[in-house]
C-alpha cells in the first residue's frame, strides 16, 4: 500500500475541523467506528480511515465544506455507498470524507425528454424505483445498489453495457465542485453539443481526484416491451467465448451475456441454491418487442448450438429473472464463501472481442499453475471479464502469488490491445498499471491534475502520481 506523502498539519486539521463542525452541526463525525466504515471499501485493501466524516446535504454545503478544507489545507476524499473495489476510498493521506450518501433527492424528471437529474447520493435502485411508473429506466447495473455520483466518478458499467453502454455514454452534465470551493456545471439536456471541452466526460471517471460530484443528468431508456432471459452450459469455456463473438458479429442486440466459469457456478448454486451444470455457463437477456425477442433468442440459440450449448433454460417470468439476475449479482459473495474467512481480491481487464478467448484461455492456465482461488465471471459481451482472488490478506505468499497473477493477467490485456480496468476504476491498486498503459498519456494526465487541484486535496493518491 502507498505510504502517505503528505498529512495536514495537527493545527490546520484542527482549525478546519471546527469550521465544518459550525457549518455541519452533528453531522460531522470524528468516532472511530464512522471513520473505518468510511476508509474501506469491497476490496483486500485495508482500512485506511479519515480523520473525519462530513455528511453533506447539498452542493451549497459541499462547496463551503470544500472551501473550509482547502483553506486549511486538508484533503478531502468523496464517498458515496463505499463499493468501489480497488481502494479508491482510503485516506492515504488523511483528511476529511465528505459522504454524500444524504443527497438523495431526484431534481427533476422529464419523461419526454428521456432524462433526469438527481443528487449525487441518488442509488440505481432507488432511481429505478422512482422511474417505475414512467414507463422508463435507468440501465446501468454494476450490481452493487451503487450511488450515482460514485458510478460517474469510476465511470461504471455493469451487465447491460453490451446494449447501453457505460457511465460515459449515460451521463449527460453534473454538477461539480472543484478543489478551491468553486461549484461548476458541465454538459447540458442537449442530445449533442460542440460547444468547447467536453468537461464532463473529463470528470466522468475522474474518481474524485479532480472535483467532487454533487449532482448527475442522466439519459434514461424506455421499459422494453418484453425481456426474456436464458442459461446456456458449454462444454469449454472457449465455446462460451465462441458463442459470444458471434452473437456480437452477428450484430445481435443482445441486452446482456455474462460468462461464468465452472467454479464460479458452483459457487452461485451453494450460495443462491440454484440447480446449474457446474461447467462453463452463458447468462443471456433480450430486450425489444415481442417478436424482437423471440428473434434474438432463437437466432442465439442456433449459435451456441453449433458450440455445443444445447440445453438452453429460459426464465420469461419477471420473478425467475430477477433470481437469476441475483445469483449473478451475488457472485462476489458466492466466491467468497467458498473459502471462509477469507477476502477477495477482485479485478478486471477488457480485451477486444476478438482476443477475448485467448485472453480468458491463458489466464486460466496461469489460475491452474498459481494454485490460487480465483472464480471468473465476465461481462463478455464487450471484452469485460472478473476474477476473484479469494486469498488469506494476512499470507504473505498468497498474496505473493495473487499479485503475480494479477500482474500477468493485466500485461496480457494490454499486449491485446486492452485495459488495465474495464469498470473497477483504479483507485490507487491499479495505479502502477497506468504509465504501461497510458504511456506520456499518465503524464498529461498529471498535469490536469495539477492544473485542476494544485494542491493536491482531492481524493490524493489515487489515479495519477502528483
Amino acid at each position: 500500500m502507498p505510504q502517505p506523502v503528505r498529512r495536514a498539519t495537527a493545527n490546520a486539521l484542527t482549525s478546519a475541523l471546527e469550521e465544518l463542525r459550525g457549518l455541519l452541526g452533528e453531522r460531522l463525525s470524528t468516532a472511530a467506528a464512522v471513520c473505518a466504515h468510511h476508509g474501506k471499501d469491497e476490496s483486500y485493501h485495508p482500512v485506511v480511515p479519515p480523520d473525519a466524516v462530513a455528511f453533506l446535504e447539498s452542493t451549497e454545503e459541499a462547496a463551503r465544506a470544500v472551501a473550509i478544507c482547502a483553506r486549511h489545507g486538508v484533503p478531502v476524499i468523496p464517498f458515496g455507498t463505499g463499493t468501489s473495489l480497488e481502494g479508491g476510498v482510503a485516506a492515504l493521506q488523511g483528511g476529511v470524507c465528505l459522504d454524500v450518501s444524504g443527497m438523495r433527492a431526484i431534481l427533476r424528471l422529464s419523461p419526454e425528454d428521456l432524462d433526469v437529474t438527481v443528487q449525487a447520493g441518488v442509488t440505481r435502485k432507488q432511481l429505478n424505483e422512482h422511474l417505475r411508473d414512467s414507463g422508463l429506466f435507468f440501465p446501468i447495473d454494476p450490481g452493487a445498489d451503487a450511488s450515482i455520483g460514485g458510478m460517474a466518478s469510476t465511470r461504471a458499467s455493469g451487465t447491460n453495457a453490451v446494449r447501453y453502454g457505460t457511465m460515459r455514454e449515460n451521463v449527460l452534465g453534473l454538477t461539480v465542485v472543484l478543489a478551491d470551493g468553486r461549484v461548476i456545471r458541465t454538459g447540458g439536456r442537449a442530445r449533442k453539443s460542440s460547444a468547447g471541452y467536453d468537461l464532463t466526460r473529463l470528470f466522468v471517471g475522474a474518481e474524485g481526484t479532480l472535483g467532487l460530484i454533487t449532482e448527475v443528468t442522466l439519459r434514461l431508456h424506455g421499459i422494453p416491451e418484453a425481456i426474456s432471459s436464458a442459461v446456456c452450459p458449454f462444454p469449454s469455456i472457449r465455446a462460451a467465448v465462441d458463442t459470444v463473438i458471434q452473437t456480437i458479429q452477428l450484430g445481435v442486440p443482445v441486452a446482456r451475456i455474462e460468462l461464468l466459469d465452472e467454479l464460479t457456478v458452483a459457487a452461485v448454486n451453494r450460495h443462491a441454491k440454484l440447480e446449474l451444470a457446474e461447467v462453463p455457463t452463458l447468462f443471456f437477456e433480450f430486450h425489444g418487442t415481442s417478436a424482437g425477442v423471440v428473434e434474438q433468442a432463437e437466432l442465439v440459440q442456433a449459435v451456441a448450438a453449433e458450440q455445443g450449448g444445447t440445453d438452453f433454460q429460459w426464465a420469461t417470468r419477471p420473478e425467475e429473472r430477477s433470481r437469476l439476475w441475483q445469483a449473478r449479482h451475488d457472485a462476489y459473495y458466492a466466491s467468497l464463501a467458498l473459502r471462509p474467512g477469507a477476502r477477495g481480491w477482485p479485478t478486471d481487464v477488457c480485451v477486444p472481442i476478438s482476443r477475448l478467448a485467448d485472453c480468458i484461455m491463458e489466464t486460466k492456465a496461469d489460475i491452474a499453475e498459481s494454485g490460487v482461488l480465483a472464480p471468473l465471471v465476465g461481462h463478455v459481451g464487450d471484452g469485460n471479464f472478473h476474477l476473484v482472488y479469494v486469498i488469506d490478506p494476512e499470507n504473505p505468499d498468497e498474496l505473493r502469488r495473487a499479485a503475480a497473477l494479477n500482474e500477468r493477467l493485466v500485461r496480457r490485456a494490454l499486449e491485446m490491445g486492452g485495459t488495465c480496468t474495464g469498470e473497477h476504476g483504479v483507485g490507487y491498486g491499479k495505479m502502477p498499471f497506468l504509465p504501461i498503459e497510458h504511456g506520456e498519456g499518465w503524464e498529461v494526465m498529471a498535469e490536469i491534475k495539477r492544473a485542476l487541484d494544485p494542491h493536491n486535496l482531492m481524493n490524493p493518491g489515487k489515479v495519477v502520481r502528483f
